[in-house]
């Protein structure tokens, strides 16, 4: 069975909704349903967490070892917190080549996602803040995210767009009104089954 690592935020523990319903255990379950023997993963993620929390937890949590699977989704709370552009990029790629150290050496076994956009539900709606500067910001930060991974050879999803369709599709938002519902990270899933069964078939 291949081990499986999943690094993140609120968005990998899977905030309001049931175990079942995380994007990390939902896209285990699809990729065993390809034939493909991904155990369910361990999960190193807290709702709150911005890039140097989780750099921080993971060497909390040292030894970790080696992965056959490691994916990472960071930087909302960098974003929602105002930290800066530049202090994202420099700690999402440490963060990106310890998920590839952890991957045994291997970028190709490492799958990014992209941060969804908190501005368009109803929690961001009603925040007081500028929603459409929220999008720009989160656009940014994706934008270094996926050229980092560009440069380290890793596979990136870029979930956001569907993310910024919950208006139409209410029952794409947990009940908290922030956070995904677990049909969303069934959407997320869809996304990026295709890209996960490549790298682990190889």
């Amino acid at each position: 069975m291949l081990r499986y690592l999943a690094l993140g935020d609120s968005y990998t523990i899977g905030e309001a909704v049931p175990e079942a319903g995380r994007w990390p255990m939902q896209l285990a379950a699809g990729l065993r349903a390809r034939g493909i023997t991904l155990a369910d993963p361990r999960i190193i993620a807290t709702t709150g967490w911005t890039t140097d929390e989780l750099s921080a937890a993971m060497d909390a949590a040292e030894p970790l070892g080696r992965w056959d699977f490691v994916s990472l989704l960071i930087g909302v709370n960098n974003q929602y917190r105002g930290r800066p552009l530049d202090e994202y990029r420099v700690q999402f790629a440490a963060l990106l080549a310890r998920a590839i150290a952890l991957a045994g050496g291997r970028p190709g076994r490492v799958l990014v996602l992209s941060i969804p956009d908190w501005g368009v539900t109803p929690f961001g709606q009603g925040s007081g803040r500028d929603t459409a500067q929220i999008s720009r910001e989160l656009d940014a930060f994706n934008l270094a995210a996926a050229t980092e991974c560009a440069v380290q050879g890793v596979a990136f999803v870029d979930i956001t767009p569907v993310s910024r369709d919950p208006g139409t599709r209410p029952d794409r938002i947990a009940d908290d009104g922030l956070h995904p519902s677990a049909r969303a990270y069934a959407d997320w899933t869809a996304l990026a089954l295709p890209a996960a069964q490549h790298l682990l078939q190889f």
